[in-house]
């Protein structure tokens, strides 16, 4: 591939980054919605107060799930073997987050259609679930993923998993799920804050603040549980970074704290997690005292620097085998062809910085206060 400007390694780490942006998008922006759904029962106490809820993720939470699919996307076009293991793998709780996900479109467009109580307060449960299933189930992913998945990889590379649902529900893997849920909790609850009035924000200050402190709290412990009480994953033979994707073409043993490794290598890293503890800590000291876009900042700041933490703690990994380490895929050696990633390179340089300018278009133009009083000067109000 002579003709092709930039290297198979280079490539290789340019998708990896791109996944990881995609990724931590879809937690910064899908977030907000998923946060307001967990919180939904807490923070809202009379109709009024979950109709300004409603409507203020309406206008934008179709396109933040732009995030999610573009994240799916890039698995499935620049990792087709990751692809191939975790999403039949994973399939039971992905089907639960996908039903979980439809539960909120529906809400949004039935919920009002009847006035009886009862009828809304079955879909704000609805919407309940909607939010607080996939903010767990995502991070509780990401502990399944930092303790390695019980997959296998025949002499065709045939992928065949070994374990079940239940088996994801380990302690870590939990713990995780609960790092996840409360930082998604602190970035709806940032966004409340800043762009609702009255009890509703005041009520959302109180509890976006205990879900930062929680954020901080969860975080450090997984760090410690992942530096003294899980196995990391590494690479024993030469690593080669420019040859065909062979998964099988290494070896891989498993070690106490190797997820602590790239900390010590690459000192740079620490910037995630420092990350991590200070836009969760930023979040809690506005989100009271002046929520706005400060506190919005300061909690998606804290978002980025917990995912992207697990990110490069597992890297070059992108999914361990606890079953078998050897199969473990990782970024040099579970990806598309040399020239596959080019191609997907040009095409995702073109339409990323259109999703990015719609994007903030979208929000800028609807960046205004939501309160009861705008609810009934809209005529299309949920």
């Amino acid at each position: 591939m002579d003709f092709i400007p930039i290297d198979y390694e280079t490539l290789r780490l340019i998708w990896w980054g791109l996944l990881g942006v995609l990724l931590i998008g879809f937690a910064i922006m899908g977030g907000m919605d998923l946060g307001m759904g967990a919180l939904l029962p807490v923070v809202a106490r009379t109709d009024d107060e979950r109709r300004v809820m409603l409507n203020l993720q309406g206008p934008t939470w179709e396109g933040n799930q732009v995030w999610l699919v573009l994240g799916g996307g890039a698995i499935f076009a620049a990792f087709p073997p990751l692809y191939a293991v975790s999403f039949s793998g994973f399939y039971l709780a992905m089907i639960v987050i996908l039903f979980a996900l439809i539960l909120r479109p529906v809400g949004f467009k039935y919920r009002g259609k009847i006035a009886d109580p009862r009828w809304r307060s079955a879909w704000d449960w609805a919407l309940f679930i909607g939010g607080f299933v996939p903010a767990l189930i995502f991070g509780v992913a990401v502990g399944n993923v930092l303790l390695g998945a019980p997959f296998d990889l025949d002499n065709t590379l045939r992928p065949s998993y070994l374990g079940n649902f239940l088996g994801l529900l380990s302690p870590f893997a939990l713990l995780s799920g609960l790092v996840s849920l409360s930082m998604l909790a602190v970035m709806g609850a940032s966004v409340l804050a800043a762009r609702t009035d009255g009890a509703l924000a005041q009520r959302a200050a109180r509890y976006g603040q205990w879900a930062a402190l929680a954020a901080m709290a969860l975080f450090a412990l997984a760090g410690l549980w992942i530096a003294f009480g899980i196995e990391g994953y590494v690479i024993t033979s030469a690593v080669v970074t420019d040859q065909a994707s062979n998964p099988l073409a290494k070896t891989v043993v498993r070690e106490v704290g190797a997820w602590m490794a790239n900390y010590g290598q690459y000192p740079w890293m620490m910037v995630a997690p420092a990350l991590g503890f200070l836009g969760m800590a930023g979040a809690a000291l506005s989100i009271r005292a002046r929520p706005g876009s400060l506190t919005i900042i300061s909690a998606a700041l804290g978002v980025f620097g917990i995912v992207a933490t697990a990110g490069l703690s597992l890297f070059p990994f992108l999914l361990p085998s606890s079953y078998n380490p050897v199969a473990s895929l990782t970024v040099w050696d579970a990806t598309s062809s040399h020239l596959t990633l080019f191609i997907m390179l040009i095409a995702t340089l073109f339409f990323l910085p259109i999703i990015l300018a719609y994007t903030s278009w979208v929000y800028k133009v609807m960046s205004g206060p939501v309160t009861s009083k705008s609810l009934g000067k809209n005529p299309n109000a949920y």
